[in-house]
């Protein structure tokens, strides 16, 4: 391609990422969103308490009523379970008792040395999907890719004689476009099962859904992302990439460093910890009389321990090998190193609770005025009355999905807004609450990489710019648009396929409901 048309088809991407930024800017704070539409729903449910509808409520085989949240009664409802609301609001809860094992793994740099050493013994030939392989890895430790996996993707591609723009495109790529795809749980997984729970719960109070609800299918999609992202990388990106002249910087502060022999002994330590802590879950719930069965006998049923200890079993999975790495490689001095790992992670969740609050409360008014029956009853009848494909509606959740994502960055202010309406209507379809969950999960994944209003875009820039002064956002959003569109698409026929064959979505979880 020439260089003037180059230019022409770059300066395009940016003036409509320049677009998309003014638009952006001009939402509220995610947590202002939800008192908005907290607002919203008051008025609502207000101005349509006085229409009745011709619609019967499966849960009361009765007419259905939308209550009025601004009356006295509802009013003080609302003031006297506020705290209620947030407290036992099931997202909350799994989300910071995983996380407070995963930043003691953080803390005393098990996860650190472990992502070093998984990047250092990679040979060329197949650094690409190591290093997209790590970021999908380090979803685990939530932020760790953004601030770890791909600057390291820079230095190693710059050392290995690659592009470094490359190493970091394919790093992002991994880290950020492959979100929602992991071969190991991670806290978003209870944290969407929560909501998708609490949007179920609106048209059937008794719905129980696994917090391990996609995990076989995130992890069948973590091979496809790392295919797909090796292909792109080395067939699109860094072809494109070439003309880009680049400074023999290695990354300014990125600690590329050999592991050192404390390093590869806590990590020997751990790893032998964790594999036989795997050993000791499987040998306790093995036997059939195991007190991780439910009174059937069954390990996989909603009621079973071992089922409801899937979030503390995640807490334990880091924190011990965490710890052991700690106390082999000296990172770990006292018990308060312990703690302290702990206190940054929750430090790290404060602006998550804030947002939680306001979703909380957003979900019981949304839950009780009925605003969420009636919108999935209205417009499940509608989708019927189209006679639309269950595929095409699935498909229409992903696109849905994938353009909010543009503006509003965080997965748990989208699903808590789309749950509500998404899950329940689906459901009057016939579509599962996991199935939904799990085309929601494409759509909040692919357009990640694309959009400056994800929190952590700035930072890729200005690590690009430590090879390429010049580089910008259209630097980046052209380098990493070719990964945006192959996996919406790829992903998303990847879903229909493995829907069409029948393969588990995760544990307990359905393709249809009831």
């Amino acid at each position: 391609m020439p260089e003037d048309m180059q230019k022409k088809k770059l300066s395009f991407s940016i003036r409509m990422l320049e677009t998309v930024e003014r638009a952006g800017n001009r939402l509220p704070d995610p947590a202002i969103l939800f008192v908005g539409l907290l607002l919203a729903i008051w008025l609502l449910s207000w101005l349509l308490s006085y229409i009745p509808f011709d619609v019967i409520d499966p849960r009361t085989e009765a007419p259905l009523i939308i209550h009025n949240q601004l009356s006295g009664a509802a009013i003080t409802e609302f003031l006297s379970v506020m705290v209620t609301n947030f407290s036992h609001f099931h997202p909350v809860g799994v989300v910071l008792v995983a996380m407070m094992g995963i930043g003691v793994a953080e803390h005393t740099g098990f996860i650190n040395s472990a992502l070093r050493a998984l990047l250092s013994v990679t040979s060329k030939r197949f650094l690409t999907p190591m290093v997209i392989c790590a970021g999908i890895i380090s979803h685990s430790a939530v932020d760790a890719g953004y601030v770890l996996v791909i600057p390291l993707g820079g230095v190693i591609f710059y050392a290995a004689g690659r592009h470094p723009l490359t190493g970091i495109a394919a790093a992002f790529a991994g880290v950020s476009g492959g979100f929602s795809a992991n071969f190991l749980p991670s806290s978003l997984d209870p944290l969407l099962q929560g909501l998708s729970q609490a949007g179920a719960r609106i048209l059937d109070p008794d719905v129980v859904l696994n917090p391990l609800n996609n995990y076989f299918f995130t992890s069948a999609s973590s091979i496809l992302i790392v295919g797909l992202g090796w292909y792109v990388t080395e067939k699109i990106v860094e072809p494109r990439l070439q003309h880009i002249e680049y400074a023999g910087d290695s990354g300014g502060h990125t600690d590329m460093r050999a592991l050192q022999p404390e390093e590869h002994n806590g990590l020997r330590a751990a790893g032998l910890i964790f594999l036989l802590s795997i050993a000791v879950l499987i040998a306790t719930a093995w036997p059939s009389d195991s007190s991780w069965r439910d009174a059937s006998g069954d390990l996989t049923s909603g009621s079973a321990p071992i089922m409801r200890s899937i979030v503390s079993l995640i807490f334990l999975m880091f924190v011990i090998p965490g710890c052991v790495y700690g106390i082999v490689a000296g990172t770990v001095k006292s018990a308060k190193d312990i703690i302290d790992g702990m206190t940054n992670a929750m430090h790290q969740m404060a602006y998550y609770l804030v947002i939680m609050f306001f979703i909380a409360q957003f979900v019981y008014a949304f839950g009780q005025s009925n605003l969420g029956v009636l919108l999935a009853l209205q417009g499940g009848a509608a989708l019927k009355a189209l006679a639309m494909p269950s595929t095409i509606t699935i498909i229409g959740v992903v696109l849905i999905t994938a353009f909010i994502n543009l503006f509003v960055g965080s997965s748990s202010a989208k699903w808590g807004v789309l749950a509500p309406i998404f899950v329940p209507m689906l459901m009057q379809l016939g579509i599962s609450p996991d199935l939904t969950q799990a085309a929601y999960r494409i759509g909040d994944s692919s357009t990640n990489i694309i959009t400056p209003l994800l929190p952590y875009f700035p930072l890729v820039v200005v690590y690009c710019q430590r090879y390429t002064k010049h580089a910008g956002i259209g630097t980046v959003v052209a380098m990493m648009l070719p990964y945006s569109v192959a996996f919406l698409v790829t992903w998303t026929l990847f879903l229909l396929l493995y829907a069409f064959v029948g393969l588990p979505l995760g544990v307990q979880a359905s393709y249809i409901y009831p």
